[in-house]
């Protein structure tokens, strides 16, 4: 079954289409990633399958309710956690969680078992205000919230943004355990690394979704022989590989140069040999796995911007 579906979906900020056509299906009790970059689409489209927006086009439903009709069930059953902290930063932890369990008539010992693996940590501070927590412990607070009423569906934009390394190994975790639990979960985020923590992810730029599918099946389709290479000349290797007709896209990774290639037989020794005899003797190449990064450019690549 379907939790979510979403069909052909147009949004636009006057002339801007921040989603533009888009179409995906979110399977019940999963753990359902939207992968994109800041601007790519992720907070309008979370906005209306929440029912804080309306589509100007195309269709949208939660649990088979439509989300212009049925937004008030909707809501009752969908816990959500912006992208930006949106809690009352002069109300404590408590108070903020308090205030949250009645607007859904329910209490926090009520639901205590399901949040307990999130907000465990924050009772020791459960009287410091909001305002007060660091990013790790204002995103539990707000997953804590979020989960008061026990959703069955929960949507989560961005939540790892702008937190330390440990709190977003733990704040996936955490996610996996609600999943475990039977709770669908929606979550976006622009970090490629995480997209392999999620059973299925939708591939979004520029409010188009390029792809959709489980993300070791996304690295699998990454047929292309990719190499990774390492020189002080940087951008003038990367001018001379964007005008070769062996090479089919090459950018800038770190302080390397991740270059695909049009044919299969090319390797590192003639592709170094090709860069030498252009000026550039130094260069370090070596074949390597494409990884989810990699992907993404590639959909990017395989999907110019639909109108």
């Amino acid at each position: 079954m379907a939790v979510i579906e979403i069909n052909n979906v147009v949004k636009s900020y006057g002339e801007i289409r921040a989603v533009n056509n888009a179409s995906f299906s979110v399977p019940e009790n999963t753990l359902f990633g939207l992968i994109g970059p800041d601007g790519a689409g992720k907070t309008t489209l979370f906005r209306m399958i929440t029912t804080l927006l309306l589509p100007d086009q195309g269709e949208i439903s939660v649990f088979g309710l439509h989300t212009k009709r049925d937004y008030r069930k909707i809501r009752l059953f969908t816990g959500y956690m912006p992208g930006r902290f949106s809690l009352y930063p002069d109300l404590t932890v408590e108070e903020n969680l308090q205030f949250y369990a009645t607007i859904f008539g329910t209490t926090i010992q009520q639901h205590y078992k399901l949040i307990k693996p999130v907000y465990a940590t924050l009772e020791p501070y459960r009287r410091r205000l909001a305002r007060n927590l660091s990013g790790g412990m204002k995103q539990k607070l707000a997953l804590s919230c979020a989960l008061i009423h026990n959703p069955r569906l929960l949507v989560l934009d961005e939540p790892t943004t702008g937190v330390d390394a440990v709190s977003r190994k733990e704040f996936w975790d955490t996610l996996q355990i609600l999943k475990d639990s039977g709770m669908t979960i929606l979550v976006s985020t622009p970090y490629m690394d995480e997209a392999v923590r999620c059973e299925t992810v939708s591939l979004i730029q520029e409010g188009v979704i390029m792809a959709t599918d489980g993300p070791g099946q996304i690295l699998k389709n990454f047929s292309s022989s990719l190499f990774e290479i390492k020189t002080e000349n940087r951008f003038g290797l990367l001018r001379l590989l964007r005008s070769m007709r062996e090479v089919k896209s090459a950018y800038l990774f770190g302080q390397f140069i991740h270059a695909t290639m049009t044919s299969p037989k090319a390797d590192p020794d003639w592709l170094q040999e090709q860069i030498a005899q252009q000026g550039i003797p130094d260069a370090e190449i070596a074949a390597i796995q494409a990884n989810f990064e990699d992907c993404f450019i590639r959909a990017i690549e395989d999907n110019p911007r639909k109108t």
